[in-house]
């Protein structure tokens, strides 16, 4: 489960979030391209727009449930 303490800092602001647990396998930016995509310094992926509407919700759970680390929260 991921973790709001280790929450990486250039995460966009709001519920949804990828903490330092984060394995960089790319897996959340294939599933929810409008909501996730790879750190500026290549380390990590990251939320950079919190999701809007459904179909962008139903996304970001899919990433999160598919992901293998656990590391994508929602403390929405």
């Amino acid at each position: 489960m991921a973790d709001p303490g280790e929450k990486w800092e250039d995460n966009v602001a709001g519920a949804w979030y990828v903490d330092k647990s984060c394995i960089f396998c790319g897996l959340c930016p294939q599933l929810a391209p409008d909501n996730f995509r790879e750190s500026e310094d290549g380390t990590h992926d990251l939320v950079y727009k919190q999701p809007e509407g459904d179909d962008e919700v139903a996304q970001c759970e899919d990433a999160a449930a598919q992901c293998p680390v656990q590391s994508i929260g929602n403390d929405g």
